[in-house]
């Protein structure tokens, strides 16, 4: 038994992570919205959430893909409603609060509390890990870099899952910083535009979502 790792599992853990977060969905959008409300924190604690969503959907990718994937495609009209709801909740509740500019160490105004920063983690968790389309990506991109660095023990495992979390959380810190640059130019009434405008793509995700449970289950009464 080696307790080294293949070395390749490394940056083909850290390209996983980076492939994964960067697409532009409804959860990276909210996680660009904390970032310009509330700063450079605000926006690694949002997207610190998704970075453990990644990580625990990485780790059971990394233990059994084809078993695993099984259970995600049969439990998804599930899923998927659960994330739908979500998506609508945050999308509803996003529309009507009051846009705030909080300060950082470079600009003045009221500071977010560490209660809001901590708060945001479970909320964009529990966004990636009900979003089917989501797992299942990570998951067709994890059996594609498999097929040319084998995971052949648990500390493989668990080291493509670190590399993939380490990859994940490097997006974030750097497209948080890249928002906290030019954030001072944001006043109130763009915030406003900007969570309204966010609000409604996340209906529209949440709505798809829950359409298309809805479609599924209508064919499904009429066969």
């Amino acid at each position: 038994m080696t307790f080294l790792p293949n070395p390749l599992i490394i940056p083909a853990g850290i390209m996983i992570g980076v492939l994964v977060a960067m697409p532009v969905g409804p959860v990276n959008l909210l996680c660009v919205q904390r970032a310009i409300e509330r700063g450079f924190w605000g926006g690694v604690a949002a997207g610190l959430g998704v970075v453990i969503g990644d990580g625990l959907i990485a780790l059971f990718a990394a233990l059994g893909v084809g078993a695993v994937t099984g259970v995600i495609r049969h439990y998804r009209m599930t899923v998927q409603t659960i994330g739908g709801l979500a998506l609508v909740a945050f999308g509803i509740r996003l529309y009507f609060t009051r846009p705030q500019l909080f300060r950082d160490e470079h600009s003045e105004g009221q500071r977010a509390s560490l209660a809001a920063f901590a708060w945001d983690i479970p909320q964009t968790f529990f966004l990636t890990i009900t979003n089917p389309g989501a797992v299942l990506g990570l998951f067709a991109i994890f059996g594609g870099v498999s097929s040319f660095v084998e995971v052949e023990s648990y500390i493989d495992a668990f080291t493509m899952v670190a590399a993939v979390m380490g990859g994940s959380l490097m997006w974030w810190v750097v497209l948080s910083h890249t928002i906290g640059r030019f954030r001072h130019h944001m006043d109130l009434d763009k915030l406003r535009l900007l969570n309204r405008g966010a609000s409604i793509i996340l209906l529209v995700f949440g709505g798809l979502l829950l359409g298309e449970v809805v479609m599924k289950f209508i064919s499904g009464r009429m066969v």
